[in-house]
């Protein structure tokens, strides 16, 4: 667990590494899969954006500068979005990236590592590492995806992304009433 470009943060990325100690294994024995070695990184909106480009790039394995650009600018218009992203990496481990500015609470945060760690346990299932490079490659401009196989990519991410959701629960086993009080 590290920070990225928020000085000033020890007190939140102490309290981030003992929630994620505790989240782990509550995860690893509820959710079907074997969890990846994972990364978590907590960063700002701005620090998000980046860190997601650079991402995209490595799963996609491009290097252009043209690719480089439609990253950054898809990661700005994201990261303006989200609290947080789960992405799989090339040698088989997982980044979590959280935007801290958007967790008020330590049971907020609770949520929402029990949801991206599930993601993590996610990628390691059958097909999914794979279909995650496609897309990546496909956002990119690098390599298109077929209609099918773009359709059949949003519908497992939508059932993948209601797995997520239903294992929320597990975050009030990190920090007691976390889901009422996120």
């Amino acid at each position: 667990m590290s920070t990225h470009k928020i000085p000033g943060y020890g007190a939140t990325l102490r309290t981030a590494k003992k929630l994620a100690e505790q989240a782990v294994p509550v995860v690893n024995r509820a959710v079907p899969g074997r969890m990846p070695d994972v990364e978590v990184i907590l960063t700002n909106e701005r620090g998000m954006a980046e860190l997601m480009a650079a991402a995209d790039v490595a799963l996609a394995g491009a290097l252009d500068r043209r690719t480089l650009a439609a990253a950054e600018r898809t990661a700005r218009k994201t990261a303006r979005d989200i609290q947080a992203l789960a992405v799989p990496r090339p040698d088989g481990s997982a980044l979590l990236l959280v935007d801290v500015d958007k967790h008020l609470s330590p049971a907020a945060f609770a949520v929402t590592l029990v949801h991206e760690l599930t993601h993590a346990m996610q990628f390691g299932r059958k097909g999914v590492f794979e279909r995650c490079v496609a897309c990546a490659r496909d956002l990119l401009g690098i390599e298109r995806m077929s209609r099918r196989d773009a359709r059949e990519h949003e519908r497992l991410l939508r059932q993948e992304e209601a797995e997520a959701y239903g294992f929320e629960y597990l975050a009030d086993r990190v920090v007691p009433g976390a889901r009422t009080a996120a």
